[in-house]
């Protein structure tokens, strides 16, 4: 799909942030990895969110022009994203978004067993700023996350996700606990073997126009990074045991 402006300047940018969809009520964006999507307690500046205020203000400091959050990616993710140019549209956006297709892409160490399956547990964040799995429905919330293994090399494997739950780390938690941390993972994963680049990238999205319920779909392309990686030569590594390699029983089906 097109972007509706293509005049308007894209030098308030930070570099890798390309434009894949723009009107007058929301924005598509493809974020790259190490970009903040928004201002956290210890970094305020340089983040996707100003950066893209900047955007739509055209440099002018005075300007009421902004974006909203609709959703975020953790820094270290690449990938697309969608803000809204008023908080009518972001509340619309969010009000459907369990109606979102919301497609990943990640590189895993080693192979699972089953080809496809779904990750389910109870997640509770922890004091840490970390998830973790628990058998107390009233504790955590419910998450669900949908795998499909598309290519195996060289004791790696891609893996397709379908994000039916959109939870704090979720992703990284559950392919951790399933055994197969994401490559370059250092909170949930083996941050001795493999790569420091997390390998995690929001592929694809689809959910219907707030204003004109028109039905909109984008796609990204696959990394090079993790061609590179399934071309690699590493061995498989040991299994993941920071976190435990299998769910409770009574929180997970696969």
């Amino acid at each position: 799909m097109k972007v509706p402006h293509p005049s308007r300047s894209h030098r308030h940018l930070p570099a890798g942030v390309r434009i894949v969809f723009e009107d007058e009520h929301l924005l598509v964006v493809e974020k790259p990895h190490g970009l903040l999507t928004v201002a956290t307690d210890r970094r305020t500046e340089n983040t996707l969110y100003a950066n893209l205020t900047q955007y739509v203000r055209k440099g002018n400091s005075k300007s009421r022009h902004r974006v909203f959050i609709v959703h975020r990616l953790d820094r270290d993710a690449s990938g697309l994203l969608v803000f809204a140019k008023s908080e009518p549209v972001k509340r619309a956006l969010q009000d459907d978004w369990g109606e979102t297709k919301k497609i990943y892409l990640a590189v895993v160490h080693g192979t699972p067993k089953e080809t496809a399956g779904l990750i389910t547990s109870y997640l509770v964040e922890n004091g840490v700023h970390t998830v973790r799995s628990t058998r107390d429905s009233k504790v955590g919330k419910l998450s669900r996350t949908g795998f499909r293994v598309m290519k195996s090399s060289r004791g790696f494997s891609l893996l397709e996700i379908d994000l039916l739950t959109g939870r704090k780390h979720q992703i990284r938690a559950h392919l951790s606990e399933f055994g197969h941390p994401i490559v370059g993972d250092a909170k949930y994963g083996a941050p001795e073997i493999g790569e420091k680049r997390l390998a995690l990238h929001a592929k694809s999205l689809a959910f219907r126009h707030p204003i004109t319920r028109a039905l909109l779909t984008f796609n990204s392309e696959v990394p090079g990074y993790f061609n590179r990686l399934l071309r690699s030569q590493n061995s498989a590594p040991k299994p993941n045991r920071s976190r435990g390699n299998a769910f409770p029983k009574e929180t997970a089906q696969r």
